[in-house]
């Protein structure tokens, strides 16, 4: 079976085509903004120009445009080609990445730029990549709290070490051939965004 993984909620745009568990095709850029752009044309890169048995897509939380750029694409594909389609979290998929490491600890946390000089962090534990904490979008100071001693992995570390966390930061980000190190139950979500904060904008009342 082929599964197509693409990953655009973070600074990252970056796909990866897998038969069973082998990776057969993988794109990967530092994109910022520009995930609308790109990730049509990186698919169409990949053999086969990508297609798949079933997708597996970043959910968020993260980027607000490449979260639903991600998602749109998905549920296109999953519908011109008939595949099954799930989701990931984005802060489960750079945990997983960290513990892969041979020298991981046990506990980390994971924070990435959200919006409004927030941070999204979550904390897991290495069996299972499990999470131990909900995801919470914090200010730094308070997200630097809740990081502790342990190492941060994710675009919001080294903020994380200047708001007073002490543990290590580690240079890691989304990639979407990393999808292969989840556990399966990480990788079932449904394809729906995950965003991490309340909306900016409310009803009136």
């Amino acid at each position: 079976m082929r599964r197509l993984a693409i990953e655009t909620a973070t600074g990252t745009c970056s796909v990866a085509l897998f038969e069973d568990r082998r990776l057969i095709g993988h794109v990967h850029e530092l994109v910022g903004r520009g995930h609308a752009e790109r990730l049509i044309p990186m698919i169409a890169e990949l053999p086969d120009s990508g297609r798949a048995d079933a997708i597996l897509v970043d959910c968020g939380p993260g980027s607000f445009t490449g979260v639903r750029v991600g998602l749109a694409a998905a549920r296109a594909l999953a519908l011109a080609w008939h595949a099954g389609i799930a989701g990931y979290s984005s802060l489960a998929l750079i945990a997983a990445t960290a513990f892969a490491e041979p020298d991981a600890s046990e506990t980390l946390t994971v924070a990435i730029i959200g919006g409004h000089g927030e941070y999204f962090v979550q904390r897991f534990e290495r069996e299972g990549v499990r999470p131990i904490t909900p995801l919470a979008s914090l200010k730094p100071d308070a997200a630097a709290l809740l990081c502790g001693t342990d190492p941060v992995a994710g675009s919001g570390a080294e903020a994380m070490r200047a708001a007073g966390a002490s543990g290590p930061a580690l240079a890691i980000e989304a990639d979407a051939r990393n999808t292969a190190l989840m556990p399966p139950s990480l990788a079932a979500l449904p394809p729906s965004p995950i965003y991490g904060r309340a909306p900016d904008a409310r009803l009136p009342g």
